[in-house]
């Protein structure tokens, strides 16, 4: 069964339909980029993946035991997260808040998982830095880590490479590939980057306040709107 499906689901806010006719599935292992215009209704799907807002119609399901509150979620960075005065080891571990429910303190397997996630990012050597001290992408592995603390199953990215340079963007992405790899873990990206999204993706999905494409990204790359956007078109595509 899929972690998460959608059938023919819209979003919005207000009474005002922002996504519609939203028709597909996340699985383990999938790696899914979610792609479309400014506006397009990016941010309001990614809303509704975590359970913020409910569907205006159709339904979202999540499967294998998945919970909206089991999903671990990269925001795009803020500056003020970007100065967050705490150290690298308690922002990792607050990805466990979700899990610890009514309990005062984080249990010992908490402290283990966010040991374990350190290690599979490189980070436990500078896990009593100052999150604002570090640089762009070492802050990302930090984010990265804590999210993972949150999920053994899906991840949700929100732009995570935003502002960052070339090298650090292509190593982020790198990264990623290994734990989709070593773990089996789905991920869900939203970009800009269809390029990137194009390399690395199983699949893409294509919104313009509907669902213009979903399926394999060989798939996307053949039709009239995946050649449209991947030689960098703007605007509505008809």
């Amino acid at each position: 069964m899929a972690l998460i499906s959608c059938r023919d689901a819209a979003f919005g806010y207000e009474g005002k339909t922002v996504v519609e006719g939203l028709n597909f599935k996340v699985e383990a292992g999938d790696y899914l980029c979610i792609v479309g215009e400014n506006g397009s209704g990016k941010s309001t799907l990614m809303k509704g993946l975590l359970g913020l807002i409910r569907p205006r119609s159709g339904a979202i399901e999540m499967g294998g035991g998945l919970l909206s509150t089991q999903i671990g979620y990269l925001p795009q960075q803020t500056s003020a997260q970007k100065d967050f005065p705490a150290s690298v080891y308690e922002v990792v571990i607050s990805g466990r808040l979700s899990r610890r429910g009514i309990l005062p303190f984080y249990s010992r397997r908490d402290h283990a998982i966010a040991a374990e996630n350190m290690d599979k990012l490189g980070i436990t050597p500078i896990k009593k830095k100052s999150f604002r001290e570090l640089s762009g992408g070492q802050q990302q592995r930090v984010l990265l880590a804590r999210a993972l603390c949150a999920t053994e199953k899906v991840l949700l990215l929100d732009e995570p490479v935003s502002g960052l340079d070339p090298v650090v963007t292509t190593e982020f992405y790198q990264t990623i590939e290994a734990l989709r790899k070593e773990t089996g873990i789905a991920i869900i990206m939203i970009s800009h980057d269809i390029r990137s999204g194009i390399e690395y993706a199983s699949h893409i999905l294509h919104l313009q306040n509907r669902q213009v494409f979903f399926g394999p990204t060989a798939e996307y790359t053949e039709t009239e709107v995946g050649r449209y956007f991947m030689r960098g078109g703007a605007g509505q595509w008809n």
